[in-house]
């Protein structure tokens, strides 16, 4: 059996779209699960139109007070039935295959638990702006071959590779997931779902786009807003702060992180020599002296030792802008 857990959010404008595309598909879906988080919106009556001419049942829920995306989906996820779960974002859409060919991939492959896959950036209008989610996060052909060699974890610490819109997972999981943090800034339930799993090395890739992944303006979490890169001359001239700040923000991200994980009894605790050190690395960085002189060993050690990787794949402009700034 075959459940969508489709989470919504004043989301009118596309939701048509995306009930479209689920309805579409080659391999029908069993139920199609609702939770709606106090819409202001009509996206309710969109929702009921839909259900009274679906061919498969619709239930839908209206919270009682707004949860936030993340506990959303976990309310979602725990009141689907089926044995396969597709997560769905309420402004996408699907390509008419995506849940016969997740399904067919979670069927063939016993060992695993959850499956993603790319997806194609829409614009406002539904069509393609330039380039795809992996694209755009760099998850290429070397990184996916880390991540069959069974070193996903490792990837996934140094960032989110797994959109929750693109993955099928299966409900015998959840009790291992849940409940969802919501402690450590941006671990949102899609990243806390992939993390858990690569550890146990259950969660693998299908690499094609499955579905069209909306970028706009309202979207509540996403893809799509660019963080413009610092400048030489302001990297020389700007308060240190403005650098060491998020640096200490990010090694509490990943002590955060590391410490939910530590805690789960079934994730293998060698997994997690990396992720302790990265904290570290970040707290370093964030705890660097003014005097440029003295931050020469601490900055040479971490080189020598691999971790500005933990920073950046170009690893050396990390540490050159810790040496320099």
């Amino acid at each position: 059996m075959i459940s969508v857990a489709l989470c919504t959010y004043n989301g009118a404008k596309y939701l048509s779209e995306q009930l479209k595309s689920i309805a579409d598909q080659t391999l029908p879906v069993d139920e199609l699960v609702v939770c709606d988080d106090r819409s202001k919106d009509n996206t309710i009556e969109i929702i009921e139109s839909f259900a009274k001419e679906s061919a498969f049942p619709v239930h839908i829920h209206i919270n009682e007070t707004n949860l936030g995306s993340t506990k959303n989906f976990e309310k979602c996820l725990s009141l689907c039935t089926g044995d396969i779960i597709f997560l769905c974002d309420q402004d996408d859409q699907w390509r008419p295959d995506r849940v016969q060919k997740q399904a067919d991939y979670l069927n063939a492959h016993a060992d695993k638990d959850a499956v993603f896959c790319d997806a194609m950036k829409i614009g406002d209008d539904s069509k393609p702006v330039g380039s795809t989610i992996w694209e755009e996060i760099e998850f290429d052909l070397k990184k996916q071959n880390k991540w069959k060699a069974g070193k996903a974890h490792e990837i996934l610490f140094t960032g989110f590779i797994v959109t929750g819109a693109t993955l099928a997972i299966r409900k015998s999981c959840l009790k291992r997931l849940m409940p969802f943090p919501t402690n450590v800034p941006d671990l949102i339930h899609d990243a806390w779902m992939a993390m858990v799993l690569s550890l146990e090395g259950k969660i693998d890739f299908i690499p094609e786009t499955l579905i069209y992944y909306r970028i706009h303006s309202s979207q509540q979490v996403g893809f799509g807003n660019k963080v413009d890169k610092v400048q030489l001359k302001d990297r020389l001239n700007r308060d240190r702060n403005k650098k060491l700040i998020p640096l200490k923000e990010k090694g509490e991200k990943l002590l955060g992180m590391y410490a939910l994980l530590q805690a789960l009894p079934f994730v293998p605790q060698e997994k997690l020599v990396k992720l302790d050190l990265a904290q570290e690395h970040f707290f370093k960085r964030a705890a660097l002296p003014d005097n440029r002189l003295l931050r020469l060993p601490a900055v040479v050690g971490d080189v020598v030792k691999g971790h500005y990787s933990f920073s950046s794949k170009d690893w050396w402009l990390p540490a050159m802008g810790d040496l320099f700034e």
